[in-house]
C-alpha cells in the first residue's frame, strides 16, 4: 500500500548548493551522490578516456573550462529519505538561472572554500536566499589546504550574513596539518587521511575523543589545542537551534574536504536531520489567494527551468517541474494554467545530470523532467485542474544588449527559431526593435554570449557574429493603454518586444531612462517582468 502524499512528502529533502566558482561546488554535488550512494565513482560517468567527466556538468563548455553554467537536478534515495539535489550555476553570468533554481528548493548547502571564506558570488546567492527565506547549511571546504583561522571564518559568517553561525563539528589543524574534525555534540573524532582523490579505501572511523584510541592520529599537544578550542567554541557559540535555522537566523556549519570525501558523509546525515521537508505554497486559484498544502490530493507544480538538447541525438527540450502537492502518477494529464492546454505527461524523468530514467510516481519536493516541443516555459504553472497559479519566476534587465546576426543569410530564419529556443529556456533574453531586422541578444555577462555562441553552433549548425548595439538598457513599459500608445508612437525607433511581445524600452544610456521618465510620467520602467 503506497503512503499517503503528506507522508511521502515528509520523506523529501530538497536542496541547491550555492558557491563562489572555485568554492568546490561541483566537487562536493559529485561527493553528495557518492555518499548518498548513488555513484561508484565521483566525477565518473564511464571511466574511459575522454568519457571521464563530472556529472553534474554535462555541456562541452562546462567540461572544457571546468565551471557550472547550467543548472541540473539528481535525485537519490539515501537512509530512508528521497533527497533531490539542485547544482546551481556558480559564474555570476548565469545568476538568473541560479535565482530560477533557489525557488525550487526547500534549503540551501553554501560552499566556502576554507582559505578565501565569503567571496563576492556567495554573498549575492545568499541574498537570494534570504529574499526567499531558505534555511542555510554552511560547508566550510578545502580543509585540506591552507585554511583561515576557523573562529575568524565564523566572525565572517556572523558579520558579513547576519546569521548566527552554530559549529557542529572543529576542525584540527589545516593544510598539512589537517588531521581531522571534534564531533562537538557526541565528542568523538573523526580522522582525516590524505588519501588520493579517486582512493577505494575510506577514512579512518570515529573514535572517542577522550579515549585511549585517539592517540593515534592526534599527538598530546594536538589533543590539547583541540581540546580547547572545542570548549571555547560550545561557549562562543550559540548552540545550534533547529527552530533558529528553519526561520532562517542561523546556519548549522560543517568543516571538510569535498574532493578527499571528508566531512560529506556528515553534511549529508545533517540535511537529512534539519534540512525541511516541502512546506505549503503560496498560490492563486481562480484569482483567489490560497495556499497549497504537500499533502492536498491534486497535483500541482511549477517549471523553473526549460532545457534544450540535454541528449543532442534526440533533440529534447525538457522541462524541470518542481511538484507542490498530491501524487503524481505517470501518464497524468496536467493543464497548464496560462494558456489551459492538457498535456499527457507519458514519460516523466527522474534526472541523475545527464542521465535519467522513467519516473512512475513522483510528490511534493520531487524535481521531474517533462519532455515536450515548445508548449512548457520556465514559470509556467501546473496542475490537475488548470486553475492554480504559483508566483511567476521573473525576468531581470540584461545588463549587455548586443546585436546577433548569422554568418549565412540563408539561415536567417534558422536563427530566429534557435534564438527564441534559446530565450524560452531563459539562456538569454531576446528582442525584436520594432524598426530593423536584427535581433537584439540580453544578457548579464560576457560568458552568456559564449555559452549562446558556443550551443548556436553546436545544437543548430548556426555560425554567429556578436557586435555592439546601438541599446544600452532595456525597461518593460506598463500603463494605460492610451499612455502606453502615445509614449510608444514617440519613440518608435527605441522600441521593441520581447519573447512574450511585451512591448521594451530600448534605451541608449540610464540618463535617457531618467529623461523619458520625466517627460512621460504615466508610464511605468521595470527593470524585471513576471515571465509567463
Amino acid at each position: 500500500m503506497p503512503s499517503s502524499p503528506a507522508a511521502e512528502a515528509a520523506r523529501r529533502r530538497t536542496f541547491a548548493i550555492i558557491s563562489h566558482p572555485d568554492a568546490g561546488k561541483t566537487t562536493l554535488t559529485e561527493h553528495l551522490l557518492l555518499a548518498g550512494g548513488a555513484i561508484r565513482a565521483a566525477g565518473a560517468v564511464r571511466a574511459r578516456g575522454e568519457q571521464r567527466r563530472t556529472r553534474s556538468d554535462w555541456m562541452k563548455i562546462e567540461r572544457e573550462r571546468g565551471i557550472s553554467v547550467s543548472a541540473s537536478a539528481m535525485t537519490f534515495d539515501h537512509a530512508g529519505l528521497m533527497y533531490n539535489l539542485l547544482d546551481t550555476p556558480g559564474h555570476e553570468d548565469f545568476s538568473e538561472d541560479t535565482y530560477r533554481t533557489l525557488t525550487a528548493a526547500d534549503a540551501a548547502v553554501m560552499v566556502l572554500d576554507a582559505a578565501k571564506g565569503i567571496e563576492p558570488q556567495t554573498l549575492k546567492l545568499f541574498e537570494v536566499c534570504r529574499l526567499r527565506d531558505i534555511p542555510i547549511v554552511t560547508f566550510i571546504n578545502k580543509m585540506d589546504r591552507e585554511a583561515q583561522d576557523p573562529f575568524a571564518l565564523l566572525d565572517e559568517i556572523a558579520a558579513k550574513l547576519a546569521l548566527d553561525p552554530a559549529p557542529l563539528y572543529w576542525p584540527a589543524g589545516s593544510g598539512n596539518r589537517f588531521k581531522g574534525v571534534l564531533d562537538l555534540r557526541n565528542d568523538r573524532f573523526l580522522p582525516f587521511a590524505r588519501l588520493r582523490a579517486d582512493a577505494e579505501e575510506g577514512h579512518p572511523d570515529p573514535v572517542a575523543f577522550k579515549g585511549n584510541a585517539v592517540v593515534s592520529y592526534l599527538d598530546p599537544e594536538e589533543q590539547e589545542e583541540l581540546a580547547e578550542a572545542g570548549e571555547l567554541v560550545r561557549e562562543a557559540a550559540k548552540p545550534f537551534d533547529p527552530q533558529s535555522f528553519l526561520e532562517g537566523h542561523m546556519t548549522p556549519v560543517f568543516f571538510g574536504s569535498a574532493l578527499r570525501h571528508f566531512g560529506v558523509g556528515e553534511l549529508l546525515e545533517g540535511l537529512g536531520a534539519y534540512a525541511p521537508p516541502p512546506k505549503a505554497v503560496e498560490a492563486v486559484r481562480a484569482g483567489e489567494a490560497t495556499h497549497v498544502a504537500p499533502g492536498d490530493p491534486e497535483v500541482s507544480g511549477f517549471v523553473f527551468k526549460v532545457q534544450a538538447n540535454m541528449d543532442p541525438n534526440h533533440r529534447d527540450r525538457i522541462a524541470f517541474f518542481r511538484l507542490c502537492s498530491g501524487r503524481f502518477t505517470r501518464g497524468m494529464k496536467l493543464k497548464v494554467q496560462n494558456t489551459g492546454r492538457q498535456l499527457s505527461v507519458n514519460s516523466p524523468m527522474m534526472f541523475f545530470a545527464s542521465d535519467r530514467e522513467l519516473a512512475q510516481d513522483a510528490f511534493a519536493g520531487d524535481v521531474i523532467g517533462i519532455p515536450n516541443h515548445g508548449v512548457l516555459r520556465v514559470g509556467d504553472s501546473l496542475s490537475e485542474s488548470g486553475t492554480l497559479r504559483f508566483a511567476g519566476l521573473p525576468n531581470f534587465a540584461p545588463e549587455i544588449l548586443q546585436r546577433v546576426r548569422v554568418k549565412d543569410p540563408l539561415k536567417a530564419k534558422h536563427l530566429k527559431k534557435a534564438l527564441e529556443g534559446l530565450a524560452e529556456e531563459g539562456v538569454t533574453q531576446l528582442f525584436r526593435p520594432q524598426i530593423g531586422a536584427d535581433f537584439i541578444v540580453g544578457a548579464v555577462g560576457q560568458l552568456q554570449f559564449e555559452v549562446m555562441a558556443d550551443r548556436l553552433a553546436g545544437e543548430y549548425a548556426l555560425d554567429v557574429i556578436f557586435e555592439p548595439s546601438p541599446y544600452a538598457e532595456a525597461r518593460w513599459v506598463l500603463g494605460e493603454k492610451a499612455d502606453l500608445e502615445d509614449f510608444m508612437g514617440k519613440h518608435r525607433a527605441a522600441m521593441g518586444t520581447d519573447i512574450d511581445d511585451q512591448p521594451v524600452f530600448l534605451a541608449k544610456s540610464a540618463w535617457e531612462i531618467g529623461y523619458v521618465a520625466e517627460r512621460f510620467p504615466k508610464v511605468r520602467y521595470e527593470r524585471s517582468r513576471e515571465r509567463a
